[in-house]
């Protein structure tokens, strides 16, 4: 990009895939984020229906792992009103399909559906992936570079609770859907490395199990970094490692007698022996504008995430012996920004 070119808000098209194109995975908050306003203002570019916890969650898209803070570009400038002191208001849409592990640890695959909406309204961020909802209680002001964000956010883990393909990981027994609230914190800068329109972003997430499922707890600590290549193109990158206490280890990884009698697999408690960190991720994602210009209109978007799952999560039987440590993620969509 050009000092002559428009502004392009960054604000997270890796985050926009990770959440809707890689949903299944310690819930990384979708934040968003607004590039630097040289010469006329710009700005950047988190569901939660939540259904009977005793269902099974065969529709629900299970993105509680993903590094969903991946960008996505600006939806238009502000420079119609020079006297605007909050962002810009916006909202912008996703729809698209993924590839995802059948449970946090299989070998087995699945298609989903996945969805993502995220708005601004008066310089109050908000953004939906699935079955997450978050709110960035920091106001966004117009022009800023360096944004700092705190807000709530409540999420629905959906891990295991629909059919699954093993037949020995189907006889431990379906989990019930987890209810977790919690918040997020971090902050980006805008104008980093390639130009005055890259954006490095750093954040936590921290969860607690409300629903007495897991009765736990969950963290994630996350950078990410984007790019734009010009007004049609962006690039991402992200990174976390995903922390969990004893309760979830216990709940998801662990093989009590009785498990084992029913599917064959060795009982194994090591999962619930310690918290501590349980996965890491990494991923990369892109958007190319099919209008021209990735601030409005329509945006193909795609990427993928690779995660391993970690010391005694990957220990566990329904890991080590019948599904794998390695997890991929790979999906695809198109947004519009209005």
């Amino acid at each position: 990009m050009t000092s002559r070119s428009r502004p392009l808000r960054i604000a997270s098209l890796l985050r926009l895939f990770a959440a809707l194109a890689l949903g299944g995975g310690a819930a990384a908050p979708a934040m968003a984020e607004e590039a630097p306003v040289p010469a006329a203002p710009v700005e950047t570019p988190a569901d939660g229906l939540i259904p009977d916890a005793d269902e099974p969650a065969r529709h629900l898209q299970d993105v509680s792992d993903i590094d969903d803070d991946i960008l996505l570009p600006a939806a238009r400038d502000d420079d119609d009103d020079g006297e605007r002191k909050w962002s810009r208001n916006y909202i912008s849409v996703a729809g698209g399909i993924l590839s995802s592990p059948d449970y946090n640890g299989s070998d087995e695959r699945r298609l989903l559906p996945a969805f993502y909406v995220r708005g601004r309204y008066d310089g109050y961020s908000f953004s939906t992936r699935g079955t997450n909802l978050q709110v960035d209680l920091i106001r966004h002001r117009r022009g800023q570079k360096t944004d700092f964000k705190f807000g709530p956010i409540i999420s629905l883990r959906a891990d295991r609770t629909g059919s699954i393909k093993d037949p020995q990981v189907e006889a431990l027994g379906k989990r019930k859907l987890a209810v977790e609230a919690g918040f997020f914190t971090g902050v980006t800068h805008t104008g980093v490395i390639t130009s005055d329109y890259d954006q490095i972003g750093l954040r936590i997430v921290a969860l607690k199990d409300i629903s007495g499922r897991h009765g736990s707890w969950a963290a994630s600590p996350t950078i990410d970094y984007g790019t734009p290549l010009s007004k049609r193109a962006f690039v991402g990158v992200s990174a976390s490692v995903n922390f969990y206490g004893k309760g979830f280890g216990r709940y998801y990884y662990d093989v009590d007698a009785l498990g084992s009698a029913a599917s064959g697999l060795p009982v194994y408690t090591g999962a619930s022996a310690k918290a501590g960190a349980g996965k890491y991720t990494i991923g990369m994602a892109g958007a190319y504008a099919l209008s021209g210009d990735l601030r409005k209109g329509f945006v193909l978007i795609g990427g993928a995430q690779y995660g391993r799952l970690l010391s005694r999560l990957a220990d566990s039987p329904i890991v080590k012996d019948v599904g794998s440590a390695d997890q991929w993620l790979f999906g695809g969509g198109l947004a519009y920004q209005f």
